[in-house]
Order: structure tokens, then sequence, then C-alpha cells
């Protein structure tokens, strides 16, 4: 299998680190193109105001000063050794639940890789410790994702709990769930005395039961949740074409 990695943590991100390891002793052909630094929340944004500089890393990866998407973009069209198969992007540092897929650079690297022979793949670690464990489930589940005949333009969004490999309790296939409403951005002031606002953290789970991704979690399961490129609400149309036509 031929692999292209990225991620939204940054080319050097632990993360990226310990999944490209994994991949490269499971045999499979690896190249890693990432941002140069921290991009996560970039969500599915192409950099069209300038020109991207690649920098080709003594590891054998690629950094580029963009986004997520610029850097899958650039891999699978003029980059990348090889014609890549799929896109994995990850392992994420913190989880990517619910409403949170819509801000997300990880599932935006993936969704870049929707035009590939195989399905791409996000992962995220609900947490920032146990990144052997993501890979590991990885390693464990690709040869049966590999098989699978997902519809055209489907992503496989996969959190893993922060816990040792030996405390996983299962695997769960689920449905996004949703958070409530963020809190208020937080007021202050630059060191000039202007006002500024720091953007608060996600709110929690607010539609969090049975059979959503927050709830595997919970539970200390890996969450699959397949998700659609395909945005179009198709249980409004009909209603739609009755009221406005």
């Amino acid at each position: 299998m031929k692999l292209l990695l990225s991620n939204d943590d940054g080319v050097h991100a632990i993360g990226l680190q310990t999944l490209t390891q994994y991949c490269q002793q499971a045999g499979w052909d690896v190249q890693v193109i990432a941002p140069d630094r921290d991009r996560s929340g970039a969500s599915n944004s192409l950099t069209l105001s300038r020109p991207l500089t690649p920098i080709y890393l003594a590891n054998g990866h690629i950094s580029i000063d963009g986004t997520p998407t610029d850097c899958v973009h650039l891999g699978i069209h003029t980059l990348c050794p090889y014609p890549p198969e799929r896109v994995i992007a990850g392992i994420n540092a913190g989880p990517n639940l619910g409403d949170d897929v819509i801000y997300s650079g990880t599932v935006a690297a993936a969704m870049e890789g929707r035009f590939l022979d195989l399905p791409p793949i996000a992962i995220s670690l609900a947490g920032k410790v146990h990144y052997e464990t993501a890979a590991q489930v990885l390693i464990d589940l690709l040869p049966k994702i590999h098989k699978l005949n997902l519809p055209a333009r489907t992503l496989l969004n996969i959190n893993v709990p922060d816990v040792p490999f030996a405390e996983i309790t299962g695997i769960e296939i689920t449905r996004l769930g949703h958070r409530a409403m963020s809190d208020m951005p937080v007021l202050a002031k630059n060191p000039r005395g202007k006002e500024c606002y720091w953007i608060s953290p996600q709110g929690k789970g607010a539609d969090a039961g049975p059979g959503t991704d927050f709830y595997a979690i919970s539970q200390n399961k890996v969450s699959i949740t397949p998700i659609q490129v395909d945005m179009t609400g198709h249980d409004s149309l009909d209603m739609l074409k009755e009221q406005l036509l």
C-alpha cells in the first residue's frame, strides 16, 4: 500500500511521527507531507493568495508553509514520489468528535484525498499521551478497511481513547454527535493596549448518547464514523421543492 500521510499539528508533531513509524514497520510505502507548524482549525482552506514553498527535510518528509489541505493537494498532484493510493491524516493531538469535523484540519487533510482509489482516513487521539495506542489500532484495522467497498467520496473518521492499548474495550461504528455552543470569546488586550479576543474551547457534548462518537470514547471504545463529502441536505429537497417552487 502506498500512503500519503499528513496532519494539522505540524510536520514535527509526535502523533505524525508515531503514525509514520508504525506504517513503515508494517511494510507500507510512506510519504509525509505536512504543515511547517500547527495549523489546527484550518478546516478545508486552500492558500490562494501566495505561492507555497516545500522544504525537504533530512528524514524524507516534506514541510509546506500552508494548510493541511494545501499539503495533501500538492502531495497528490506533484510532490509525492509515487501515485498515493490512500491519504491518512493524524494522529491528531486531541479528539475530532461531532461538530469538531467542521473545523478540523485533520479531517480536512483526509478529505482532500477523496479522489484516490482508497477511502481516506482521519485518526485522532482523545488526548495527548498514548499515541502508540492509536497507531496500533490503525495498523490492526487497515487490512480490514482495505477490503471495504465504501461509497465514493467517503472518509473514515477514527477516534481512539487516550489509554494504554490493553485498556481499549472494543470498536464501535458511530454517528457524529453534537457539541453545545462554545463559551463566549475571551476579551483581552495586546501589549500595546489594543482590544483582542481569544476563541474559547469547544462546547461539551450535548448529543452524546449511545451510538455517538462521544459515547464510544467515554466507554474506552474506538469510534469509527463514516463521513460523506456530499453536504447536500437530501431530507429537505422535497420540502423545498413543494414550498418554494
